[in-house]
């Protein structure tokens, strides 16, 4: 049984002459362990579609379930990370990381809650910042913080809204290794939401395009069978590679795309030898 299933959803926003339509007939299933892209335009609707797996958002229509139980609201089974990082500026590394673990597992021993909030702040190589509050860190390092807290929590499935898309170039290709690794490390369950084809194929076992709205539809599912781990540059020269970005990319581009086909989707202005 799928971890996570959307079955004929739909969600809009607004009334009346005012409505909008976001999200149209979706359906969707994620199985324990894999790490699912949803890829697409800015403001096509997946981080509504992350909303209603989060529980912060409810479907006009459909279901959305967690291991075959409905999804009412927000719960410690589902880790957001967000683009923002939702750090408290006031708490240090580990302080943001061990409130977390305080509330999530508050009948454990302190040692244990401490332990275990060092272990994830190990993880995300933040040992030597542990101290440091969100002000004195970069933003790479943030979005570290952000992964060390949610991980630690322990949930189900992990959900990745664009969490990488506020960093310079560099700092998001570390910052992609390190998921990459910890994702091998965990085997933790993810859906990635990015509007990088690169990235969710670097990242992702499979990748499910989402169409541009209003009324935005998923996609057929791409399967990302490349070896792992993966290397960018190697990556570039691969033909399973650019089969694979132009499957995403053609879904993208295809018709109904309308006239700003393209605008929104990294890597879509370059992929003319892909689509070829």
């Amino acid at each position: 049984m799928a971890l996570v299933k959307l079955r004929n959803v739909d969600k809009s926003y607004g009334a009346g002459a005012a409505r909008t339509e976001v999200l149209r007939d979706i359906n969707l299933e994620i199985e324990k362990g894999e790490l699912v892209a949803v890829v697409g335009y800015s403001g096509a609707g997946k981080t509504t579609l992350m909303s209603l797996i989060a529980g912060l958002e409810r479907p006009d229509a459909g279901v959305v379930t967690l291991s075959g139980r409905p999804i009412e609201g927000p719960g410690p089974d589902r880790g957001v990370i967000f683009q923002n990082y939702s750090l408290l500026p006031w708490l240090t590394v580990y302080e943001n990381v061990y409130l977390a673990v305080d509330q999530i597992f508050s009948a454990w021993p302190a040692e244990k809650k401490r332990e275990h909030a060092e272990r994830y702040i190990a993880m995300v190589k933040l040992t030597p910042a542990r101290d440091k509050r969100p002000a004195q860190l970069s933003g790479g390092m943030r979005q570290r913080v952000s992964v060390a807290r949610a991980l630690a929590m322990d949930p189900e499935i992990l959900l990745m809204d664009e969490p990488l898309g506020a960093l310079d170039a560099l700092t998001r290709a570390t910052l992609q290794d390190e998921i990459a690794r910890i994702w091998r490390a965990t085997q933790k369950t993810v859906l990635l939401i990015t509007n990088d084809v690169d990235e969710g194929i670097l990242l992702a076992d499979r990748i499910v395009p989402l169409s541009k709205g209003p009324g935005a539809t998923l996609g057929p599912s791409v399967i990302v069978d490349l070896e792992r781990p993966r290397d960018r540059k190697a990556l570039n020269h691969d033909p399973r590679f650019k089969e694979i970005r132009g499957a995403v990319i053609n879904y993208l581009l295809g018709p109904g795309a309308g006239p700003s086909a393209g605008k929104g989707v990294s890597g879509a202005a370059r992929s003319a030898e892909a689509v070829a």
